[in-house]
């Protein structure tokens, strides 16, 4: 079988780590061409030399429309993903698209018609599905291990806050950081949420909204009803000085699963002082690293043996009413507010 044929749009963090991943730890494709508007400003032309890829440009329909490409990997910035999208689904190539697709939820209805209407595959990289640990408590539910979710618990916290000016064109923290947390509610529950309510506040910097410019919170928790009659909470923090935490909870009829933090190691050492034991990776590059090239693996075993995609189109759309629902229930005081069909 020939190697399946790749394009990356977007050379920036994220597609330099999937672009990597893809050369060195995903068997039977080739990166092909890449774009990226910073091409020559950030250097990244000279990235992808070191890495024997030439056929790059600054116009990302230069790779939509390149005959070899057969697989287009959107990589660029979020309020671009959506047309990205829309173009290489309409040439009738095969899309991984990063979270979210947009903030729109017009834009994102009309490119999931698009894409049955076209028949290619589509992928959305919430990757923390194809996490080790993740999975295992989700393998916990579905085979009903623990009986029915009774409660779940999801804690997200980052390392250290973006710059108010990342925060300013981020959608804010349900968009930009909690939504791989609603998706991972839906992943362990099997449920969709009816209604959130979500609190949120500025503890980490008092000053973001001033200095964004946009209504954002820095720490915000949020409940949920699922359809199922499980109820959801969600935590996140900008800012946990002791490293990336990262861990799910899901109580059932019977029983309970759990994960913990990946830790730079497991030992404890322990001395008439105290016990003393590792802090978790620092941040999502080292944390979820093999989820990533996992979710790749899963993409392109889809496209060759011709199955559905394990996170198709319509995950990448209920994330976002989700976040839409949580942003509008946090700039009402928690007020319970639904989730739109």
């Amino acid at each position: 079988m020939a190697n399946l044929k790749i394009g990356v749009v977007g050379c920036g963090r994220i597609g330099k780590l999937h672009i990597n991943n893809l050369i060195n730890s995903v068997p039977g494709v080739e990166v092909a061409a890449v774009a990226d508007p910073m091409l020559d400003k950030s250097g990244a032309r000279e990235w992808l030399a070191e890495r024997g890829i030439t056929t790059v440009s600054t116009d990302f329909m230069d790779v939509i429309n390149n005959p070899e490409v057969e697989v287009v990997f959107v990589c660029s910035s979020t309020d671009t993903h959506c047309q990205v999208s829309m173009e290489a689904v309409k040439a009738g190539k095969h899309v991984f698209c990063e979270k979210p697709i947009d903030y729109d939820i017009d834009k994102i209805k009309a490119l999931l018609a698009l894409v049955e209407e076209k028949g290619v595959k589509f992928q959305v990289g919430f990757n923390r599905r194809f996490d080790h640990n993740h999975k295992a408590v989700a393998d916990a539910v579905k085979d009903g291990t623990v009986g029915d979710p009774h409660i779940v618990i999801v804690s997200s916290r980052d390392p250290e806050p973006p710059p108010a000016s990342y925060v300013a064109v981020s959608g804010g923290i349900f968009y930009d950081m909690m939504i791989h947390d609603f998706d991972m509610v839906r992943y362990v529950t099997g449920s969709e949420a009816v209604e959130i309510s979500a609190v949120g506040s500025c503890l980490v910097n008092p000053n973001l909204q001033e200095e964004s410019g946009i209504p954002d919170v820095d720490t915000a928790v949020v409940t949920m009803k699922m359809a199922n009659g499980a109820i959801a909470v969600i935590n996140n923090s900008r800012q946990a000085v002791y490293g990336y935490d990262q861990r799910v909870e899901v109580f059932g009829s019977k029983g309970m699963a759990s994960d913990a933090n990946d830790l730079r190691n497991t030992a404890t050492v322990m001395t008439v002082d105290g016990a003393v034991s590792q802090k978790p990776l620092w941040f999502f590059l080292e944390r979820y690293n093999q989820a990533f090239i996992n979710q790749v693996l899963s993409f392109v075993d889809a496209i060759q043996n011709d199955k559905p995609t394990a996170v198709g189109a319509v995950d990448g759309l209920r994330p976002v009413l989700m976040a839409k629902a949580a942003t509008e229930s946090c700039q009402n005081g928690g007020a319970w507010v639904k989730v739109e069909a």
